[in-house]
């Protein structure tokens, strides 16, 4: 089974399986995010599952839409390696896959 490596605001890492056909929202949540995380449950109109990606993986993630970047634009801690995690379908090609949750806007 595929692996996602997440790493909560506190610093704390850690692998959890991760099924395909779910978002990396989902794997993140249902691995117990402690902090506030996915409010809106993942359509991309809240923000609070703000991620950064391992740079490694960014070009195979699917294109930004305009409605996430602008999501994100209402961060202050946006990088160029920023993404919606809601908006990232996890598949077998993303296994490895490391995110950092970013911190609360």
């Amino acid at each position: 089974m595929a692996q996602l490596i997440i790493t909560s605001r506190t610093g704390e890492q850690k692998a959890v399986d991760a099924g395909t056909g779910l978002t990396v929202m989902e794997i993140v949540r249902d691995a117990g995010a402690d902090e506030p995380f996915a409010l809106c449950g993942g359509v991309c109109s809240c923000a609070t599952c703000h991620v950064y990606v391992d740079q490694a993986f960014v070009d195979r993630l699917p294109a930004i839409s305009a409605d996430e970047s602008d999501l994100l634009d209402s961060s202050e801690h946006r990088r160029p390696n920023s993404r919606l995690s809601c908006q990232i379908p996890f598949d077998a090609a993303l296994d490895g896959l490391s995110v950092e949750i970013a911190p609360e806007a």
